[in-house]
């Protein structure tokens, strides 16, 4: 469920207008719900109800701070992958002991920015990273809470490009090795052991992957305890997808998913953390864009819009879909026209959709991009110096924008002349 809905012909975000917005801020933009964004952090709450855990938002997915605010102030923790992204959810006031540093190449700058600001953990990613970890904990003086991230070896059944619990992917150790790993990191001086790390994927679709995985993470909790080491805390990680078309079959809710989980490990005694992104910001956003153009070619209509693969980069890169609607909702019976869907970078890539159905539009009209919360605007880019875009957040009949779009001249100053020039 989202909060974007036609009221009178007129798209809106929540009580807000979708058309009053691109009239205030300009297209294209980032338009996103805050009580989409509540409701989908408190559907994952709720389904843990029962256990003792903490649902960590996975910043990576939408890194803006008002919708961190939000989302803490609703009681997520926040699962963080970089410096920059530790240091965004501390400046909106997020607690250390609310912050799990995941991520397979963190720099000892980082560590040491963590220990100093707060961790609830990190977790750790292979054997030099813990010795690493070790150092810089001795430095400071500190113990360094840790899990260790396993690979279970598990096929997602994901795409490619986001799948992380099999052999063949960066992520984790591999958990056949996961006792000897533990083994080292007990005897490493500023490591104190707390748990288990594991996540396999994003965009799952299928329950089935989560309970392989888990049902091996439960067999390890017993072993490493019968080793002696602590674990009172099991990170499981995120990736339940979300529908990005209407005319797909929806996922599994979060309530199957956490049924599964008090069904795996439930019995273990530990403290659950989640680590959900996608399932929490995707559905919360759209991107809005104008037509530019609709431009007839040999044997296809193209629409041009004023968005590009730099703002919302998921259809080249992943060739994802994402169902575009007009903002002005279509009279029954308005006749319906095929186009591709393109924008103005000098790119073929730069392709939305190919054969795509819509009420018939022209230059002027505004379309929207379901399900862009997620991955939309922290991947864009300033590609053909094409400006990035505003992020406006709505709340009841209040919007606000949350990141402005710099001027040319402002992308032009970040530049600096050498002294002989």
């Amino acid at each position: 469920m989202d909060h974007f809905l036609y009221k009178d012909g007129q798209l809106q975000a929540e009580d807000v207008a979708i058309a009053e917005i691109a009239a205030t801020v300009g297209t294209p933009f980032y338009v996103y719900s805050t009580a989409t964004l509540v409701r989908h952090f408190q559907l994952f709450d709720d389904a843990l109800d029962g256990l003792p855990h903490l649902v960590c938002f996975a910043m990576k997915s939408l890194s803006n701070q008002a919708v961190i605010k939000v989302l803490a102030e609703a009681g997520a923790g926040m699962d963080v992958v970089s410096g920059g992204e530790y240091a965004r959810v501390k400046a909106a006031g997020v607690p250390g002991d609310r912050i799990v540093f995941s991520g397979v190449g963190k720099t000892a700058d980082e560590m040491r920015m963590a220990l100093t600001g707060g961790i609830r953990q990190f977790n750790v990613e292979s054997e030099p990273e813990m010795q690493v970890l070790s150092r810089v904990a001795t430095e400071l003086g500190v113990e360094a809470p840790i899990t260790i991230r396993v690979n279970p070896d598990v096929d997602a059944k994901t795409h490619a490009k986001i799948a992380t619990g099999k052999s063949e992917n960066k992520f984790g150790i591999p958990i056949s090795r996961a006792r000897e790993v533990y083994a080292m990191a007990a005897a490493l001086p500023g490591l104190k052991i707390i748990g288990i790390d594991v996540h396999i994927g994003s965009q799952l679709t299928d329950l089935t992957p989560f309970e392989l995985a888990y049902q091996k993470v439960a067999e390890l909790t017993e072993q490493l305890r019968a080793d002696g080491h602590t674990i009172d805390r099991l990170d499981l990680g995120g990736g339940l997808g979300i529908p990005y078309s209407t005319s797909n079959q929806a996922p599994p809710l979060p309530s199957d998913y956490g049924a599964l989980i008090k069904r795996t490990v439930g019995h273990l005694g530990c403290e659950i953390e989640i680590e959900p992104g996608r399932m929490i910001s995707g559905n919360a956003g759209l991107m809005v864009s104008e037509v530019i153009y609709v431009k007839d070619g040999e044997d296809r209509q193209f629409l041009i819009i004023d968005a590009a693969m730099n703002d919302l980069i998921r259809p080249a890169m992943y060739d994802a879909h994402h169902d575009i609607v007009p903002v002005v909702e279509a009279e029954p019976g308005t006749d319906k026209a095929t186009y591709d869907i393109v924008g103005p970078v000098c790119e073929s890539g730069d392709t939305f959709a190919k054969g795509r159905d819509l009420p018939k539009v022209q230059a002027g009209d505004l379309v929207a991009f379901r399900s862009a919360g997620a991955y939309g605007a922290v991947m864009a880019s300033e590609y053909n110096s094409r400006p990035l875009i505003p992020e406006v957040l709505v709340h009841e009949d209040q919007f606000a924008v949350i990141r402005a779009r710099p001027t040319f001249d402002e992308m032009i100053a970040r530049d600096t002349l050498p002294s002989w020039m």
